[in-house]
């Protein structure tokens, strides 16, 4: 197995699907001559033709609206929204078109469409790019919402998605594009699309956490093991359908649960994790569960992003704190 960056995984997974399924095609701002802002899909152009991979206008109702037509039409769309921050131009088409087709048709229509949208902190972007919105999304019944942290289940996951007949969103870690680096296999291969992962064994309390925060969440626990405390850490990597039994078998396992992720506190899709925590672990809980999250504020200039999101500093003196909460 060769050692990708994320961002050379998903592109050579999006060039090896195009060439092996004639459906499948690419829509979206400067995916084509420039090969994207982050160039995840530099070369397919050149490739496979103007015809399959489309530069589109900088209007993402008009981008998303497109691939549910194309959906609707036999193909196999993969739309790209150029970060997530952006996504709110194309929610009425997301969350009332997109979602919804299947069920409103009863069943006549189903929409085979990827949508890709690069998310998170840690890059320095400008106002509107970071900010991780993953919780609008997991909140539209119908949609399918994944998050990978590793350049292996960037592909696994996204060939699982090409592989659906319901639209999934695949949210790409904008910190983990070039830092991840990990081994993938050259051959096809599937993350099942609702089954979490279990990326470190551990005794004392489990940390949950999806996308670049399970990198955060793993450099903390070697921090918190030179301490003797054993960190369980969870991988989600699907939001949607979320790994009800994989959450509660791994909490279960510790009696302390912490919550790590990017977005702001209120609402986040950790508030989502907690509840169901609460609901599926109560008796086995040694201490309330806990949520490291960002600040209720927008998100910042880059230049104080750091006092935004999450370190590894904070996961390790807010587990540090927990595991001093009586049984």
């Amino acid at each position: 197995m060769a050692v990708k960056t994320m961002v050379e995984s998903i592109r050579e997974t999006l060039a090896d699907e195009m060439a092996r399924d004639g459906r499948v095609m690419v829509i979206g701002e400067d995916v084509g001559q420039l090969g994207g802002v982050f160039r995840a899909t530099e070369g397919l152009q050149a490739r496979f033709g103007a015809d399959r991979v489309v530069d589109m206008p900088l209007a993402e109702g008009v981008i998303v609206g497109a691939g549910l037509g194309l959906a609707m039409s036999g193909m196999r769309p993969v739309v790209e929204i150029q970060f997530l921050g952006f996504g709110h131009q194309a929610f009425h088409q997301i969350g009332q078109q997109v979602a919804r087709l299947r069920y409103r048709s009863a069943g006549r229509h189903s929409v085979p469409m990827v949508i890709r949208a690069p998310f998170g902190g840690g890059v320095r972007t400008p106002e509107l790019h970071s900010d991780a919105f993953e919780a609008f999304y997991a909140h539209c019944p119908g949609l399918k919402v994944v998050a990978p942290s590793t350049a292996h289940d960037a592909k696994g996951l996204l060939n699982a998605a090409l592989d659906t007949d319901d639209p999934v969103l695949y949210l790409e870690p904008l910190k983990g594009y070039r830092l991840q680096r990990d081994e993938v296999p050259e051959d096809r291969f599937t993350v099942p699309i609702g089954k979490a992962q279990v990326v470190r064994e551990g005794t004392d309390v489990t940390i949950v956490a999806w996308s670049a925060a399970v990198q955060l969440a793993l450099k903390a626990a070697d921090e918190l093991a030179a301490d003797g405390i054993s960190a369980h850490v969870l991988d989600l990597r699907s939001l949607v359908p979320l790994d009800v039994t994989g959450v509660a078998d791994a909490v279960s396992a510790t009696g302390r649960a912490v919550i790590l992720h990017e977005a702001p506190l209120t609402g986040g899709f950790g508030a989502e994790l907690a509840a169901t925590i609460q609901q599926e672990c109560f008796y086995d809980l040694l201490a309330p569960v806990h949520r490291i999250t960002a600040p209720d504020t927008p998100y910042p200039l880059a230049g104080i992003e750091e006092a935004y999101v999450p370190d590894q500093a904070r996961v390790v003196r807010e587990v540090t704190a927990l595991m001093e909460v009586a049984p």
